[in-house]
């Protein structure tokens, strides 16, 4: 898995055209209530970097909310942004938002650049989480905000048994079958398998020098919200 995790931009780039329809389909539509509550909590600033920000569901989500007046959008999809930038375009056409394809290990803007930075459902794919991390922790102004909205696992064994049989059998063959590539989606299940949540990730973030670190399940755990401050 490290070595998908260090093509992860080809890997998305096949699924571009697809994924945004799947993603929905497949989550039952709850990862848009997801990303609107991860949104809600944050406090509003001048500029945000998204990180990893692919089809920029959550650039969509912060421009709705008002929460930034300047939005810089970074992955390494080049196919991935390209929907989003399409998507930024058609509905917030006055919006100040940038797409740049980088690496979340070598962010391209100087210190302490943005008041917050954000990343959805991206941070399982850094084959380097401190590295990432610390990035991130590096663009971001003194008092400024981290919020990561990340997949996780259910704390009830009941659910997280029928989580798994999803992850691990449905999706993969619902994803592979609709996107016609189903080693993309059998990828995306282990990296949900074998990935870190809650206390553990943020030990992770305090590690690196945030503060105020806090985590968020939401439905059940599924998903979870951290934030934390420089």
């Amino acid at each position: 898995m490290m070595q998908e995790k260090k093509t992860i931009g080809s890997l998305f780039d096949r699924i571009a055209a697809s994924y945004d329809a799947l993603n929905h389909i497949l989550s039952l539509g709850i990862d848009r209530l997801w990303r609107r509550r991860a949104v809600k909590g944050m406090r509003a600033t001048a500029a945000v970097l998204d990180v990893a920000v692919g089809t920029a569901d959550l650039t969509l989500e912060m421009l709705k909310q008002r929460k930034a007046q300047r939005i810089v959008g970074i992955d390494l999809s080049e196919g991935m942004m390209a929907v989003g930038k399409e998507k930024a375009a058609k509905a917030f056409p006055e919006a100040e938002v940038e797409f740049r394809k980088a690496s979340a290990f070598s962010i391209p803007f100087p210190d302490a650049s943005f008041g917050a930075v954000t990343c959805a459902f991206g941070v399982r794919n850094f084959s380097d989480l401190d590295c990432g991390l610390e990035q991130m922790y590096r663009v971001l102004e003194n008092g400024g905000e981290l919020m990561i909205l990340e997949l996780s696992y259910p704390s009830s064994r009941f659910l997280a048994w029928w989580y798994d049989l999803y992850f691990s059998h449905i999706l993969p063959r619902v994803g592979g079958c609709l996107s016609r590539d189903r080693a993309a989606y059998n990828y995306l299940n282990r990296s949900v398998k074998h990935f870190i949540w809650g206390e553990e990730m943020c030990q992770h973030l305090r590690n690196v020098g945030f503060s105020q670190v806090t985590f968020t399940p939401l439905t059940f755990g599924i998903a979870t919200v951290y934030r934390a401050f420089k």
